[in-house]
């Protein structure tokens, strides 16, 4: 009870009542939607519910078919009213209803949404101009609350959104041991092996990326009973997605050695840190462009092991972007962590600098 208090302190009044009506764990909440006028809808793992008055959920399904939410348009998919009890897979099994017609949807209004944006800025909006600048607040707790509404542009460039109409809650979960059945793979005799992390969007790369800054930053115990002490890992978190810093001070845990540039430019950030903190391990979300790579270069050269991650569905589809052809070449990562799955943060194969496959989920069903 005191988890589910703390994410919905950060509603408004209105729409915190609502949320404590429904029944349902956190760690299955990935998602949270509100548009003025529309309904409440949230993500609980891979199903979209819509929210309605009275606790109960009604899922969105995505085969064809169209159902009616009351004064609402369309709503997609006949859907499967859930009544109160836990949430299937949540403990006691909900129970469906055939009938919808006595469903009544919980709808955003403009004050759920002006409240709740003043609850998220502590009542304090100005000192979050810089985020919403970007179209996003990082809330206590890390999460992420991306912003849509009126633009207010100045010399060409966004100065504010004012005038909120939408809100896309996303929830930071952070699943401590998710990195520990890959270390063996990515370090040896004790020392950390560069690697690049692979996965399409949403495939987990940053999850898995967080976890292993944490046990590199704590130390950890090797298969063979030994324990591998702690290194500094300076941490580039340009969209404030890996560390999730609120006023400067990281909401994950990524251990005690971690040194974190919030909200800075990934190929600045590298520089930044190489130069002033000394790191062991330097580590970044979602290298792509020039400047990127030739930060990663540059650490490379200085001494530093490299923690990254990167789009994309594996080795082969790395080496055909141009960008990449020379850092392959220079074999300057060790490892490949290819991730994908039905689960999100799931490894389907583990490569070598030059490609050579390592280990392969295929082949080794103990690892699923």
């Amino acid at each position: 009870m005191e988890e589910v208090s703390r994410w919905t302190d950060m509603f408004g009044r209105g729409l915190r009542g609502t949320f404590e009506r429904i029944p349902l764990e956190y760690g299955r909440l990935q998602e949270v939607r509100l548009r003025v006028g529309r309904p409440v809808y949230l993500r609980l793992e891979d199903l979209e519910y819509a929210a309605g008055e009275d606790g109960r959920l009604l899922e969105s399904r995505r085969h064809p078919g169209r159902g009616r939410l009351p004064g609402c348009g369309q709503f997609p998919g006949g859907g499967q009213l859930l009544e109160s009890g836990r949430l299937p897979g949540c403990g006691q099994a909900g129970q469906a209803g055939e009938n919808r017609g006595d469903f009544s949807p919980r709808i955003v209004t403009e004050k759920d949404l002006r409240e709740t944006v003043e609850c998220m800025g502590n009542y304090s909006l100005y000192a979050y101009e810089e985020e919403l600048r970007q179209g996003f607040l990082t809330v206590r707790g890390g999460h992420r609350v991306g912003v849509a509404g009126k633009v207010i542009l100045e010399h060409g460039a966004v100065k504010s959104i004012r005038s909120i109409s939408s809100l896309n809650v996303r929830f930071a979960h952070q699943v401590r041991g998710c990195g520990e059945k890959i270390l063996p793979w990515v370090t040896q005799e004790g020392r950390f092996l560069s690697s690049l992390l692979i996965s399409p969007p949403g495939g987990g790369k940053t999850t898995l990326l967080r976890d292993l800054i944490r046990l590199l930053s704590d130390g950890f115990e090797t298969e063979k009973g030994g324990f591998v002490p702690g290194v500094n890992v300076g941490v580039v978190d340009e969209r404030s997605e890996i560390a999730a810093c609120l006023k400067g001070v990281p909401q994950n845990d990524l251990g005690s050695r971690a040194d974190v540039l919030d909200g800075c430019p990934k190929a600045l950030g590298m520089m930044m840190l190489v130069r002033s903190m000394a790191p062991a391990v330097l580590a970044a979300d979602e290298i792509g462009g020039e400047e990127d790579l030739r930060a990663v270069e540059y650490a490379a050269t200085c001494g530093c092991r490299l923690l990254a991650t990167i789009h994309g569905r594996g080795v082969g589809e790395i080496r055909r972007k141009p960008l990449f052809e020379r850092i392959l070449g220079e074999r300057i990562f060790e490892r490949f962590v290819i991730l994908g799955g039905e689960r999100a943060g799931q490894v389907r194969e583990i490569a070598d600098g030059t490609g050579r496959i390592l280990w392969r989920r295929d082949s080794a069903a103990e690892e699923e």
